[in-house]
């Protein structure tokens, strides 16, 4: 029997329904939510990429106009220094230095100079914290948008084993930290392997939910994975324009559950992004 499959598209379209009356909300008080973006040379893909995600939020009702394109040749004081400028920006909610950058290019460094209130991936350090102490703050965006998948479609995961391959700091990390979390869509027992662990596989057999997130192609096979399982692919690595998926397309044979290998959790992950730049907009308002 073919498993379940857990598309990303429908989710990401409830996200933005539940959005939608806030950011009306927002909009008629004064403080339309603003999404800030930096690109800087010309990486094509990055550049569709930013396109989309501007183009999404002035379909949500957001601030329009807040992008800047640098030079491939921006210096890093440079760079900091319209990090800078958007963090005091009063009409910006969510600030967004889309990677890669450039090689004379420090990209951690430029991550600290986000505001940690405005840090729409929750990439900064200080929310990192905030993720662990369990306190409020932006989430990290695919952690978060896995959580709202596994929730929209009813899959059980208080109580189960969630077995998270990889430990990233954009995924690996944080979502074993979310999922552990006393909530109803959480409260769950992680265990976080990777690829330094030789027996890997013996945890992900006995897990009722595995989550791919380690960025090696087909890493996770059928006989990796217990039957009924569900199973949230999350890692990919790319060969030229070719998307290579951590989860092999035959464990929908063994899964009772799983991501399709296009439109999983990407559409969640800027559903996520949008929610962060929504919530940041409540806490300037209510402030």
């Amino acid at each position: 029997m073919a498993a379940q499959l857990l598309p990303g598209g429908p989710v990401a379209d409830a996200v933005f329904a539940d959005l939608a009356p806030r950011i009306e909300k927002l909009r008629a008080g004064g403080h339309p939510p603003g999404l800030a973006t930096i690109l800087v040379g010309d990486d094509a893909p990055s550049a569709r990429y930013v396109a989309m995600k501007q183009a999404k939020a002035i379909e949500l009702g957001f601030n329009p106009g807040h992008h800047e394109h640098l030079p491939a040749t921006t210096t890093q004081d440079e760079l900091h220094a319209t990090i800078r400028r958007f963090n005091d920006a009063d009409d910006i909610d969510g600030i967004l230095l889309q990677y890669p950058i450039p090689p004379q290019l420090d990209y951690e460094r430029a991550l600290y100079e986000i505001d940690p209130d405005k840090d729409a991936d929750a990439a900064h350090p200080l929310n990192m914290g905030r993720l662990a102490l369990d306190m409020p703050g932006p989430k990290p965006c695919t952690p978060a948008g896995i959580e709202a998948i596994l929730t929209h479609y009813e899959i059980p995961v208080a109580g189960q084993h969630v077995v998270v391959v990889g430990r990233g700091f954009t995924i690996g990390r944080p979502l074993s930290i979310l999922l552990s979390q006393k909530r109803p869509t959480a409260n769950a027992a992680v265990t976080l392997v990777h690829t330094g662990v030789p027996d890997w596989a013996e945890h992900t057999r006995r897990a009722d939910i595995v989550v791919a997130a380690a960025g090696v192609p087909g890493m996770i096979q059928p006989e990796h994975i217990r039957p009924g399982a569900t199973v949230i692919g999350a890692g990919v690595r790319y060969e030229g324009k070719r998307l290579l998926p951590d989860v092999d397309e035959s464990c929908e044979e063994v899964a009772g559950a799983i991501t399709p290998r296009v439109g999983g959790v990407g559409p969640t992950t800027i559903a996520m992004l949008f929610r962060n730049c929504v919530e940041a907009a409540e806490r300037r308002a209510a402030r």
